[in-house]
């Protein structure tokens, strides 16, 4: 019987998240079979459900339904989205349960043209937590600079957050504190702080994509040899920061009361450059309070030849080498990381307009269809 590297990650106290969801990936059973593997949560997005509404049937009866009802194009996909991730909330459920809320976790991101918009974003989140109404959804927030309050207050009122979009180190810490800060003001107003849950999204191979362009037209031998690098040691410094940050005796105290931690979450691990390995991003980020939220042929290549090592702190040294080594090719990581999250934010936008785009497309086929009958 073949080794199941999904399950051992668990054991080195990592969970393994599914970066996809669609309608007939839950009836079919396929979701409840990569349960049964090992999987112990799902991550949506835009890009995400535009695949899933746009094409095929799937959807149909549900568009059909809807379409006496005059709603806005963004309120029916929210409401198709919405049965989707209570279909898959109730699916992981018992995971939930078993874990005492540390996993079984399904998220739902806030409408992206709200991520510059710290009171849209909380309110938006508070309609989505309430639609759903299941105690293992989170709420995806973009780790923006408007969303950082919106993070905060929302955590505080109870909500479980996945913080997406973070890039830069600055930005992971700034998260860490807003996680803490709402932890600490729950303590104080005497409200229970052990059922709430975040992940910090921290994303890997998009950093790469960048960072080689950017050390290939710098083409030196020592730019070269940088490639493939810098994404890697740009997420084992955030998991140092991680541990820092949680040792402290703010957090202890929190930690007393059944406070858990805000794991990292490694987010963009499917790899996308051909010349390095299919599960570079899996197996250089494994250790403990870790999430890797990956894409299923990412899933399939761990499973057919994943090596489970604990690497993610086995050389902070080597990763703030290669920091170091970026700067004297005068390389800016700091650079890299902002204009990725400007581009995430870009990226994600033109999926929820073509995501739109598609609803109102599936809406006015069907809407002909009814009519011709």
């Amino acid at each position: 019987m073949s080794t199941n590297t999904i399950r051992q990650l668990h054991q080195q106290g990592q969970s393994v998240w599914q970066d996809d969801i669609s309608r007939d990936m839950l009836t079919s059973g396929l979701l409840q079979e990569r349960i049964d593997l090992g999987i112990r949560g799902v991550t949506s997005n835009p890009t995400i459900f535009q695949k899933a509404i746009a094409s095929g049937h799937a959807y149909d009866e549900d568009i059909t339904h809807l379409l006496g009802q005059n709603l806005p194009i963004e309120d029916i996909f929210q409401t198709l989205a919405v049965k989707d991730i209570q279909f898959a909330c109730d699916l992981f459920r018992p995971i939930y349960d078993a874990s005492s809320g540390e996993d079984g976790f399904v998220s739902l991101e806030v409408l992206p043209n709200l991520a510059r918009d710290t009171e849209g974003t909380m309110a938006n989140a508070r309609v989505l937590w309430k639609a759903v109404d299941r105690p293992n959804l989170m709420v995806k927030v973009p780790g923006t600079d408007e969303g950082a309050p919106a993070i905060e207050e929302l955590l505080f009122e109870g909500l479980n957050i996945n913080v997406t979009l973070l890039f830069s180190l600055a930005n992971y810490e700034r998260v860490v504190t807003a996680y803490i800060s709402a932890l600490q003001r729950r303590a104080d107003a005497g409200l229970p702080v052990d059922r709430i849950a975040s992940v910090a999204s921290f994303f890997v191979s998009r950093v790469d994509t960048a960072a080689d362009k950017l050390l290939d037209a710098v083409g030196t031998d020592a730019a070269k040899a940088l490639k493939g690098k810098v994404a890697v040691a740009n997420a084992q410094l955030a998991y140092e920061r991680f541990e820092s940050l949680f040792s402290h005796d703010a957090f202890r105290k929190l930690a007393a009361a059944g406070a858990k931690v805000q794991r990292p979450l490694w987010a963009s691990t499917g790899t996308k450059n051909p010349d390095y390995s299919d599960v570079l991003y899996v197996e250089t980020l494994i250790g403990p309070d870790t999430v890797n939220t990956m894409p299923v042929p990412t899933i399939e290549a761990f499973l057919d030849h994943g090596t489970v090592a604990r690497t993610v702190d086995a050389d902070y040294a080597g990763a703030l080498k290669v920091a170091d080594e970026l700067d004297a090719v005068a390389v800016s990581l700091d650079e890299i990381t902002t204009k990725l999250e400007n581009d995430g934010f870009d990226s994600f936008m033109a999926s929820y307009d073509d995501l739109l785009a598609g609803v109102e497309a599936k809406r006015s086929e069907l809407a002909q269809v009814a009519g011709d009958r």
